[in-house]
């Protein structure tokens, strides 16, 4: 079921500058997501009200958009715009409605830099206008030196194995697919590159496996990658913690007495693990010779 939503507001204004992505903003042109990746943080998180697990578009985007970042250019309040946060901004039904696409042409109009965090080859529809936004959009000063680009294109994999990539992410493009648009990206000069967020822990988080997935990226042509932890919330059926351990239970049954001890308390794993991971992803981008994350 896809329902209508019109939306209060459609900019979201961070408090701080996220750290990793570097976004101060954020827009969400759908609310729910066709790809049903069943670890997807949403499911179960504050963020995830008000659709019942049914896709929702936001018919008025557009609109307030304009007025929003028309007032924030007039006070050269510019930022990174991350689009999507919350959502895929290329999911299927945007081939139909191209709302992504008329978000970003208001968006280069008021010339704000933008973050966009996809899974999806419908990214390269956009090409001609991402490129306008690329040269087109103000950094805010402090990044001016720091970044060359006004645009950067970051694509999610959790796992490289297609057999599981079917299973825990049943709609969206395979992870191939995903690493062979960002290649074409990249080879229109876009900055580019890979979130390995959420990695799954005991399944693709050894420094085996995460060596093969840097040097894969790298080898794709990545000019940067991010690697994170699985978050879990809820309990309730349709959470993601709740669909994660039924997936756990089917396919590795044996591991589930080491996800309740690694998420006994908090939905993010203990700082321990997480320090770990850090460390690995690092040192594993150093020896392929590729960014660990934007700036650093």
């Amino acid at each position: 079921m896809v329902l209508k939503i019109y939306a209060k507001s459609i900019l979201n204004r961070h408090r701080r500058r996220d750290e990793w992505f570097l976004d101060d903003y954020s827009v969400n042109p759908y609310s729910g997501c066709s790809f049903k990746c069943i670890y997807c943080y949403i499911r179960g998180s504050k963020y995830g009200g008000g659709t019942d697990g049914n896709l929702g578009i936001k018919v008025n985007a557009v609109e307030i958009l304009e007025k929003q970042l028309r007032r924030r250019a007039m006070k050269k309040e510019y930022g990174i715009i991350a689009l999507s946060t919350s959502t895929e901004p290329y999911q299927r039904i945007e081939e139909k409605l191209k709302l992504t696409r008329k978000i970003l042409e208001v968006i280069l109009k008021y010339r704000f830099p933008v973050h966009i965090l996809t899974k999806s080859d419908m990214i390269l529809r956009d090409l001609d206008l991402l490129k306008e936004v690329d040269e087109k959009a103000i950094l805010p000063d402090d990044l001016q030196n720091r970044l060359e680009h006004g645009l950067i294109i970051n694509f999610s994999i959790s796992t490289l194995d297609e057999k599981l990539a079917r299973i825990l992410e049943p709609g969206a493009p395979q992870p191939e697919k995903r690493l062979e648009t960002m290649s074409k990206c990249e080879k229109k000069g876009f900055l580019t590159g890979i979130s390995y967020i959420p990695l799954l822990p005991y399944i693709s988080d050894s420094e085996e496996e995460l060596g093969v997935m840097v040097k894969t990226a790298k080898d794709y042509g990545a000019k940067f990658i991010f690697a994170g932890a699985l978050t879990l919330f809820g309990d309730k059926q349709g959470d993601c913690k709740t669909l994660y351990y039924e997936f756990l239970k089917k396919y590795y049954p044996e591991l589930l007495s080491r996800y309740r001890a690694l998420y006994r308390i908090f939905p993010q794993p203990a700082k321990e693990y997480q320090e770990i991971i850090e460390k690995r992803a690092r040192e594993l981008c150093e020896r392929y010779d590729v960014k660990y994350k934007l700036i650093t």
